[in-house]
């Protein structure tokens, strides 16, 4: 039996067109098909004491961020229960859960899709994730230990070293980011966080493209970092903020140039 996910066309979602896909073969099929079970599932595997609904809710959360579930992309429960070797109830649930945090879409079909943000999702994402970040650097001016702040050195370090390469630097980026977070010492804000990144994990270009954005992004880093050795929360704030709000800026640039602007 085959089992199908569809792709809509954007702003077009009835009439999305489905993609068959062979359930019984982990290779892609053919003409830009694929399988379900060619994403991942020889990786996905439930946790000790992890309930199916949050064995599905994490494997479908990380397939999102790390691109092997796309923008745009139709998913059924059927589909996702056969490639999890579940019952649809758990899928369900973790259809719910993606919902609630915008990383999934509802719409008149049967099933869900992945997310694709616009303009204005972009804008309401980067405010929440401005107050949360400066947030989280005046935290980690007050609470970050020294081997903390070593680390973050020591990634700005490994951004000025690979300035030419571009999927290096979005690791580095990431990894720089997420210290900064855990230097805060707050496990409430490390979850708001972790939900903002996630939904913005759905942007699949980086703007690390854009002419001067990773000399730029590179400065921010050790001025921030530097705010946070030196104890100076309100600074470390600020310049939080202001990493975030330029990240915005090209963010809604690139978006423009992906879109076809002028």
């Amino acid at each position: 039996m085959k089992s199908q996910i569809h792709k809509a066309a954007p702003g077009k979602y009835p009439q999305a067109k489905s993609r068959k896909i062979k359930a019984k073969t982990g290779r892609a099929a053919r003409g830009g098909q694929r399988s379900l079970h060619a994403v991942g599932r020889a990786s996905t595997h439930q946790r000790r004491g992890e309930s199916l609904g949050d064995f599905a809710y994490r494997t479908m959360r990380e397939a999102i961020r790390s691109g092997q579930f796309r923008s745009g992309e139709h998913l059924r429960e059927a589909d996702v229960a056969k490639w999890l070797n579940i019952s649809r109830t758990p899928v369900r649930e973790a259809f719910h859960r993606l919902v609630s945090e915008g990383l999934l879409t509802n719409g008149p079909w049967n099933g869900v899709m992945v997310a694709d943000l616009d303009a204005q999702q972009l804008v309401q994402l980067y405010a929440v994730r401005a107050a949360l970040e400066g947030t989280a650097a005046a935290l980690a001016a007050q609470h970050a230990s020294e081997a903390e702040i070593r680390r973050l050195f020591e990634l700005a370090a490994s951004e000025a070293r690979a300035k030419k390469n571009p999927e290096k630097l979005v690791i580095l980026n990431s990894e720089l980011h997420q210290t900064l977070y855990a230097a805060a010492h707050n496990r409430y804000l490390l979850q708001s966080i972790t939900t903002v990144v996630d939904a913005l994990g759905l942007l699949r270009h980086s703007t690390f493209v854009l002419p001067g954005s990773i000399e730029l992004a590179h400065r921010e880093h050790l001025q921030i970092i530097t705010a946070v050795r030196d104890r100076n929360a309100v600074k470390a704030e600020r310049l939080a903020r202001q990493h975030v709000n330029h990240a915005l800026a090209m963010r809604l640039e690139l978006h423009r140039l992906r879109s076809g602007g002028a």
